[in-house]
């Protein structure tokens, strides 16, 4: 903690000493510099490395505050040659008046954007006063202090004038996910969506509520980039962001990093470089698939996409892609199998174990396939039950059950209980929050995230399981001979594009994408097709 202490002395010092005007920081910044012990700092050396594209009071702050504490608030900076990149786009599109960087950091994009455009001014926005100062702090020694409004607040709340020029919107929206955004903020992109005639859901992260803001802030003439996690392309949540920029906003470029290349160096979020406008409809968009920053504004690397083609895609990241074609005679996987996630406990420490570790009757300890890996070492044919661990599923009725089993099962509920068990969401929102509730053996189990494509294997000893594996549940009655058929085919053909690919190359197979997969008819499996 003393560390940590000295840490912020040298950054709140280092600020100070780059020149801030201390009667121009808010209440809370200046509280900040007034309670931080000065630190002896080395300016001019500082001002060098600034002066020579480096971010040193960025990265300062980087290495002061964790990454797991920095993701939390959506703290993750951009690498300069993708601001570089976005300010070169908006460059050809327009000479702006004015700037908006919505969560400006440490000021990357404003100050590289009002270099470029010296007749500008700007307005930089962060709900974070120690990133205000280091913003700050940067434009002092760029000399652009005076061009630009700094504003401690959240870009949601905050009015943007309207202006008689240009105004560029420009940044990277803080990457936060619905779990760690509050209920009236949730209630504010509801109500923001269906203003703007927008579907809505609760699971949109922070990033889809700027763009929503950035929506009602632009006039006729403007002109935006952003960078966000690219997951958005092919959500449902992302279907609001999809609409609005084929309507409100006009949707202009999209660059697409390569799920592989890890845009952010402290983050695994895939990354989408987003170009939009205010005006009039486009008939084409402009797409890109960068596989390395080099890439960037390569135009040999993009292809045209007519809009009508993005209206009807479900699935923007595969949008221009060469689509597989398949003979006569083969059919959706779904047409056979219904794909179904498996149970959530809700606290796999009380609900999964292993036998002998709990006192309960056999009849409430069900072997389950609890990990993805077991299907992985299983082959094609899960043969034998005897390694997996077992889910504690107490029936609802369990109070028929013969009396000493009875005791044993509600000495459990009530050590579970006593652990907090029954406190969390999915517990509150089952039936009973001791009844697990597992549904029927599956008789295929396949995984569906992972670096290699799904493994299908056959349920001989009709485990249950859990959501970390897809059941695939039939639609008929099918022979043996004709589920082996299918099996090697699915685990000999199924390849990663298939699926939907998040950062680092993690590839996901969601149960109806799964169900979408392409197969060969029975005919054609028995014929050797």
């Amino acid at each position: 903690m003393q560390g940590d202490n000295m840490g912020i002395s040298v950054l709140v010092s280092s600020c100070v000493a780059l020149g801030l005007d201390l009667e121009r920081l808010t209440d809370r910044e200046r509280e900040l510099v007034r309670e931080t012990p000065p630190a002896e700092v080395d300016a001019s050396q500082l001002r060098k490395v600034i002066l020579e594209g480096g971010d040193p009071l960025g990265d300062m702050f980087s290495a002061l505050r964790p990454s797991a504490e920095r993701r939390l608030e959506g703290q993750t900076f951009t690498p300069f040659e993708i601001v570089e990149s976005m300010v070169a786009w908006a460059a050809k599109k327009a000479v702006p008046s004015r700037v908006v960087d919505p969560g400006t950091g440490s000021g990357r994009f404003i100050i590289r954007a009002l270099r470029e455009f010296p007749r500008a001014e700007g307005i930089a926005i962060d709900t974070d006063p120690i990133a205000l100062l280091i913003a700050r702090a940067n434009s002092c020694v760029w000399g652009l202090e005076d061009r630009i409004d700094f504003r401690l607040c959240d870009y949601r709340e905050t009015s943007i004038e309207k202006i008689d020029g240009v105004t560029l919107y420009i940044g990277n929206p803080p990457y936060v996910r619905h779990h760690n955004i509050t209920a009236d903020w949730k209630e504010w992109y509801a109500a923001t969506a269906k203003e703007l005639d927008l579907p809505t859901s609760k699971l949109a992260g922070l990033h889809a509520h700027f763009f929503l803001a950035t929506a009602k802030h632009m006039r006729p003439g403007d002109i935006g980039a952003y960078i966000t996690s690219s997951e958005w392309l092919d959500v449902n949540y992302g279907a609001s962001l999809r609409r609005l920029l084929l309507s409100r906003l006009s949707l202009k470029e999209l660059h697409v990093f390569d799920p592989a290349s890890l845009p952010f160096a402290d983050a695994q979020v895939t990354g989408v470089i987003v170009c939009f406008s205010c005006d009039l409809e486009v008939d084409t968009v402009v797409i890109s698939r960068v596989k390395a920053l080099s890439d960037l504004g390569n135009p040999d690397r993009v292809l045209r996409v007519g809009r009508t083609d993005m209206q009807n895609s479900s699935r923007w990241s595969s949008v221009g892609l060469v689509r597989k074609k398949y003979p006569q005679g083969y059919l959706e996987l779904g047409e056979y199998f219904r794909v179904r996630r498996g149970a959530v406990t809700g606290a796999n420490k009380v609900w999964v174990v292993r036998r002998g570790d709990v006192d309960l009757p056999e009849s409430v300890l069900v072997p389950s396939v609890t990990k993805a890996r077991e299907l992985f070492e299983a082959g094609e044919t899960l043969v034998s039950n005897l390694h997996l661990k077992c889910i504690v599923d107490i029936p609802l009725n369990y109070q028929s059950l013969d009396n000493d089993s009875v005791v044993r099962i509600e000495q459990y509920i009530a050590y579970a209980q006593s652990i907090g068990a029954d406190r969390g969401y999915v517990a509150r929102h089952r039936h009973a929050w001791w009844s697990v509730g597992l549904g029927e053996a599956a008789p295929i189990l396949a995984t569906y995230m992972a670096r290699r494509p799904p493994r299908f294997v056959k349920n001989c000893v009709h485990a249950r399981h859990i959501n970390v594996v897809h059941g695939l549940y039939p639609r008929g009655k099918f022979s043996d001979q004709d589920v082996d058929l299918l099996l090697q085919y699915l685990n000999r053909n199924v390849e990663l594009v298939d699926g939907r690919t998040y950062a680092g190359g993690l590839t996901k197979f969601e149960p109806k994408e799964m169900e979408r997969l392409m197969v060969p008819s029975f005919d054609l499996l028995r014929e050797g097709r």
